[in-house]
């Protein structure tokens, strides 16, 4: 990853949170939208279709087309793909493949960023454990994005989730991001790593936290696209991933319809109440799957390909040179 040379954190007030809650409402809409939609024979050109509709239905823009020259609205990205996957009317799906589809939306100038996987018909029970070891290692991280905590404690809680889940490879490349005015900000969250080190976590902070895990090795290799990453060795992977806001009451996933309600512990759940959050109707989540996510924020490929922001008076702390970090 080609880090931004201004090594600060963006904090938001109250108000801008509210802000990029919009965003991320629309965001998780529109995943909602695309899991429901995955079935075999649909291609991935379809989902990035129907994605583009419900963002631009919302008032919304997409934040990945055009990123850089990113040619679609999503990632959509098969089985041995892990994150980047360039959607495709020549990508169709069928019965038993994994997709992981990440979308990201901006309103008002404000990111919102999120990313599932989901089996396509019924999948192979190694490959269900594998989505769901993935989608509760990003919660195990979630739940530490609590202000006084260091940014080493989502890191570690990640890791750990996913070595008590079983042997997956865990992919390091690849990394969660600080979000707000632009997709991509400081600070890299990593997916791995000691707890207790790093920079201070504040109140004011937004992180997009996105474990990727796969069933076998966790190295991975670039295709000739220049977008798609693949695991090297041809195992299948997941991908998911929430933009979280850190409150005085705790984290408050502003990619989750519920606000996270649904899987957070009481302390993150205070958060969600105060902001007076209800979970849809009815709760959608990735775990209930019927038959039933591109630019993570990563170590390499899009992250520092940054969009010029438009400044929207949000202050900035937390050197990760100074004291704050350890």
């Amino acid at each position: 990853m080609r880090l931004r040379r201004d090594r600060v954190i963006e904090i938001k007030t109250p108000e801008q949170f509210d802000r990029m809650r919009e965003a991320g409402l629309v965001v998780a809409h529109t995943l909602r939208v695309l899991a429901e939609a995955v079935r075999p024979g649909i291609s991935t050109a379809d989902l990035d279709a129907i994605a583009a509709r419900e963002i631009g239905a919302a008032g919304a823009v997409p934040s990945f087309l055009g990123y850089f020259g990113y040619p679609a609205t999503i990632c959509a990205s098969v089985n041995e793909e892990i994150v980047h996957g360039i959607p495709s009317e020549n990508r169709r799906l069928h019965p038993g493949d994994v997709i992981s589809i990440d979308c990201g939306a901006i309103l008002g100038g404000w990111h919102g960023d999120a990313a599932l996987s989901v089996g396509v018909g019924e999948i192979d029970p190694a490959d269900r454990e594998l989505l769901d070891a993935c989608e509760a290692a990003l919660w195990q991280g979630i739940a530490q994005a609590v202000p006084g905590h260091r940014l080493g404690d989502i890191s570690h809680a990640v890791q750990e989730s996913v070595r008590a889940a079983g042997d997956y490879g865990l992919i390091r490349e690849y990394t969660g991001h600080g979000i707000g005015t632009t997709m991509h900000m400081e600070p890299p969250v990593p997916n791995y790593g000691p707890p207790g080190r790093g920079p201070l976590l504040r109140s004011g902070m937004a992180l997009a936290i996105e474990p990727m895990i796969t069933r076998g090795g966790r190295h991975t290799v670039e295709l000739a696209d220049g977008w798609t990453v693949v695991t090297a060795d041809g195992s299948r992977a997941a991908h998911f991933e929430h933009t979280v806001a850190l409150t005085p009451e705790g984290p408050w996933v502003l990619t989750a319809e519920d606000g996270g309600k649904s899987y957070l512990p009481e302390r993150a759940v205070l958060a969600v109440s105060a902001r007076g959050d209800a979970p849809p109707e009815p709760p959608v989540s990735p775990l209930q799957r019927s038959p039933k996510h591109h630019a993570t924020g990563r170590a390499t490929a899009l992250h520092g390909r940054e969009i010029a922001a438009s400044p929207r008076g949000a202050p900035y702390a937390g050197d990760l040179d100074g004291p704050d970090a350890r």
